[in-house]
């Protein structure tokens, strides 16, 4: 997802730490509400419902203020192709994804886009080459993403290889995101965010309406009705305004720990309610994503660099 400028700040407050804790639920809710509407709503028109109730919620909260109208003009283009990479491609591939795996293993799959994010930024940027210790991160979280697809590789798997692999593209297609949204630097947050999700709407309408012809499907059921409305409004306009509430609190690179508490969210939540299980080796390659995440993140290493500094200083 596309982000702010990052305001440094060391220290969480308790209230931060609420509110990223809330946002972790959130965004791990929207891998269980997809797989729930997924199972009556087609993914293509699943995402498109998501873009547009989400983008209307968010028109109504900002009610133009900042020149929210006259941004969207102005960039109309830049809007399209991050609505195209940070929504349109991503959600349509793991809403696809989650016809056959559930809420946990896609969650752990999108978890690794930090890890293409470094990568992709090595190669199109100057600035944000890799060092050792992003190297060590991005192996351990390829090593990671291994792991998930090797239960998946022989003839008895329980879901196609191109199930596992879509999430796994979409984390590729945010981490382009990540770098192109640099480009919105001195934007209001919220209405990148509602610029993206406008451009998005107009960019599956024409797509869910060739391909899934929603007009000519059944009713879906209360529940599946219910999730489509929770992943729209709950999982994306509201956790979108939480976000940048976070980073208003504690900065951007802090807000970034939300990426490791989203998978367990979307893995306790299929339990409890969808009855998924995750075998031994996805348990196995969640861990080792998060190290990666955790050595990317860099802060432990630094707190053990200041700790043995401190130690050695009479």
């Amino acid at each position: 997802m596309a982000k702010a400028a990052d305001q440094p700040k060391s220290a969480i407050s308790p209230l931060a730490w609420a509110l990223l804790i809330l946002l972790g639920l959130l965004w791990g809710g929207s891998f269980f509400f997809a797989r729930v509407a997924v199972q009556h709503v087609p993914p293509l028109t699943l995402a498109l419902s998501r873009f547009v109730i989400a983008a209307i919620a968010l028109h109504i909260y900002l009610r133009g203020r900042n020149g929210f109208y006259q941004t969207l003009r102005s960039r109309a283009g830049s809007f399209l192709l991050l609505g195209l990479l940070n929504n349109a491609i991503p959600h349509s591939f793991i809403f696809i994804g989650q016809t056959h795996i559930g809420a946990g293993l896609a969650s752990i799959l999108n978890a690794t886009t930090p890890v293409w994010t470094v990568l992709i930024a090595h190669a199109l940027t100057r600035d944000e080459k890799l060092t050792g210790a992003k190297l060590v991160g991005v192996a351990l979280g390829l090593s990671g993403a291994v792991l998930l697809f090797s239960p998946h590789l022989g003839a008895g798997a329980d879901a196609p290889l191109w199930a596992i692999a879509l999430p796994l593209l979409a984390a590729v297609s945010y981490g382009f995101a990540a770098i192109f949204s640099k480009r919105f630097r001195g934007v209001e947050p919220t209405a990148i965010a509602a610029g993206q999700l406008t451009a998005s709407t107009l960019i599956m309408t024409p797509v869910a309406l060739i391909v899934d012809q929603p007009w000519s499907l059944p009713l879906p059921p209360p529940g599946a009705l219910a999730a489509m409305l929770a992943l729209a409004l709950v999982s994306t306009a509201f956790a979108y305004i939480l976000f940048f509430r976070i980073i208003a609190l504690a900065g951007a690179t802090n807000a970034s720990l939300v990426t490791l508490l989203v998978p367990p969210s979307a893995i306790l939540l299929g339990m409890m309610f969808l009855d998924e299980r995750l075998e031994m080796v996805e348990w196995a390659g969640m861990g080792v994503i998060a190290l990666g995440l955790v050595v990317l993140d860099g802060r432990l290493a630094s707190l053990v660099r200041r700790s043995a500094v401190r130690a050695r200083t009479p």
